[in-house]
């Protein structure tokens, strides 16, 4: 079977790392599915995604037949859904979050701080 980058296959799962999961992609091949490319939005463990014996379908993101190393994509097979965010965008998302939150909530109240702390000041000078 000639595989090029850009194919969409079928193949089987044979082996979950952290870092990944290796897929048979025919009798001779494998290639690796990378945990960024297993899903979208964050993965933690490979191994709520897929299991070892798993047919799955993948994309050849990239191919290098004379090496025999084949890039792999879950993700790139399905339609990102809506709700989905990448990790980048969660931690933007908090960091926004805690700026409104956390430190507007801190800047409002530094000018009653300032005003109670006039107001002890005239009571200490009296």
């Amino acid at each position: 079977m000639n595989i090029q980058e850009g194919d969409i296959i079928k193949g089987e799962v044979t082996g979950i790392q952290p870092y990944g999961a290796f897929v048979k992609i025919d009798d001779d091949r494998q290639g690796l599915v990378h945990i960024s490319e297993i899903t979208h939005g964050y993965v933690k463990d490979v191994h709520d995604y897929v299991s070892v014996g798993e047919v799955i379908n993948v994309k050849v993101v990239d191919a290098e037949p004379s090496e025999g190393k084949f890039s792999l994509s879950i993700r790139a097979t399905q339609s990102r859904p809506i709700h989905a965010k990448t990790r980048a965008e969660q931690i933007r998302d908090m960091q926004h979050n805690q700026d409104e939150n956390g430190f507007n909530i801190l800047k409002d109240k530094l000018n009653e701080w300032i005003e109670q702390s006039k107001d002890r000041e005239q009571t200490y000078r009296h």
